[in-house]
């Protein structure tokens, strides 16, 4: 990747139509919701926020067609990423029903924790949560066992490799080294394993209650339908494994493969396109069916993330260069404004807009670090850029969970329990849950980890 000499900041008005976009993004699905069905409606409007990005990085901008290119760039690796989790999970069927028992539950959720970081947030969500509710049928009260997988699931699982979130995979593609994640460990462990043993303890004590105000017992009914599960297409795992090696490959070894970002970043696709048509040709119909597996949320993700890719390139620069004078220089305030921002957000343009931030403010006290936006691993290679960087990336992965908004899986899951009849709450009602477990959590994490 090539090292830019420093330039003036982009002018304050360029930062706006990112910050509409975003906007656009949290307020128009909660307000006009049958316009924002349509995908086609979701491109007008990028295309729309994204004018006069590009008119200005084209036109006005000496180095806007570089900084263009290279945000294209990116977004068609992290598109091909996305992509292909998401095909090769929707190849991987769990048939079979579990006893949806407090041990079986958290014992899913447990997996969906590991696996997350595997498979991304996406892929985990897409695979479990299914068979979950499946094995939950009998119950009578279900509306926590998905708040919990959303929280766990569907967030704070993905912490420990690139594969895992797209903030983290976004860091990825600018240069943090792939194991560097695995120095995130002691959060992951803390925030999902409080989250699993409160879990635990409130899914038996709604059990129990069930026992009390219905006839018979409802453990004995539970057990009743247990069936074990079987996996259908499990051969979707090679290929995952596949997309694991070429990231990791590609991120270890690309000065080696090419010292050309551009032919790096095709080979990477080029591998991850492979795997994926491989995923479709080996895997039956039937499987995907019985998957209910569709296009249509990856067809909305790239078109949502086009215009994040395009409108944030001025506003990363501007951060880039003001980053000290916002008043945001520890690392708690880090966790936490990029974490209420992820909340109503989506937290991968969160995640970019406070490591732009933070090199910005380590530049103003160290100018000798010379540190750059495009470049994270320099970052991350820092001693105070890096506590930076793991403040902003566990605030964007963790409170992803404050809100239905925060992270694409969220209202996919949301979506899947309402299909099969459980009433979930609304929009405030799912913050309820968020800010009387979370918050106090994320308290915790503060004294805990950034508390510097």
């Amino acid at each position: 990747m090539p090292v830019h000499s420093v330039v003036s900041a982009p002018p304050l008005w360029t930062v706006f139509p990112f910050a509409f976009y975003l906007l656009t993004i949290a307020v128009v699905p909660l307000f006009f919701a049958h316009f924002w069905e349509h995908n086609r409606n979701k491109l007008l409007v990028a295309v729309i926020a994204s004018a006069p990005v590009v008119g200005y990085l084209l036109l006005v901008d000496p180095r806007g067609s570089e900084l263009l290119h290279h945000s294209l760039r990116e977004y068609l690796a992290f598109l091909s990423l996305l992509g292909s989790l998401f095909v090769i999970s929707g190849g991987v069927y769990l048939r079979g029903e579990l006893a949806g028992t407090p041990i079986v539950n958290t014992a899913f959720l447990a997996v969906g924790a590991l696996l997350a970081s595997l498979v991304g947030t996406t892929g985990a969500s897409m695979l479990l949560i299914r068979p979950l509710l499946r094995a939950n049928h009998a119950r009578q009260r279900k509306v926590h066992i998905v708040v919990f997988f959303i929280f766990i699931v569907s967030n704070g699982a993905g912490m420990l490799t690139p594969l895992g979130d797209p903030p983290l995979f976004l860091g990825f593609l600018r240069g943090v080294d792939f194991l560097w994640t695995l120095r995130l460990f002691a959060p992951w462990a803390l925030v999902n394993g409080v989250l699993l043993l409160v879990f635990n303890f409130l899914d038996q004590a709604i059990l129990d209650n069930e026992e009390l105000e219905r006839p018979g017992s409802q453990l004995e009914e539970l057990q009743r339908i247990d069936e074990p599960l079987s996996i259908q297409g499990g051969i979707n795992f090679v290929w995952l494994a596949g997309v694991v090696l070429v990231i990791f490959l590609t991120g270890k070894y690309g000065a080696r493969i090419s010292p050309n970002a551009d032919v790096l970043a095709l080979v990477g696709i080029a591998g991850m396109a492979s795997l994926t048509m491989l995923s479709l040709a080996t895997t039956a119909t039937s499987v995907r069916l019985a998957n209910r597996f569709g296009w249509a949320p990856i067809v909305e993700v790239a078109v949502i993330f086009l215009g994040i890719f395009v409108t944030m390139v001025p506003a990363l620069g501007y951060l880039e260069a003001n980053g000290a004078s916002l008043g945001i220089t520890e690392p708690w305030q880090f966790f936490w404004a990029s974490g209420i921002l992820s909340s109503f957000l989506d937290n991968a343009p969160t995640y970019l807009t406070f490591t732009s931030m933070a090199v910005g403010v380590v530049n103003a006290v160290d100018p000798s670090a010379a540190l750059q936006a495009d470049r994270l691993g320099l970052l991350a290679a820092h001693p105070l850029g890096a506590l930076y960087l793991t403040a902003i990336s566990c605030g964007a992965v963790f409170m992803g969970a404050n809100s239905y908004i925060g992270n694409g899986p969220n209202f996919m899951v949301k979506a899947i329990a309402e299909e099969s009849g459980i009433r979930m709450p609304s929009f405030f009602g799912y913050m309820a849950w968020s800010c009387g477990i979370l918050i106090p959590l994320f308290v915790v994490v503060t004294l805990i980890f950034f508390n510097q």
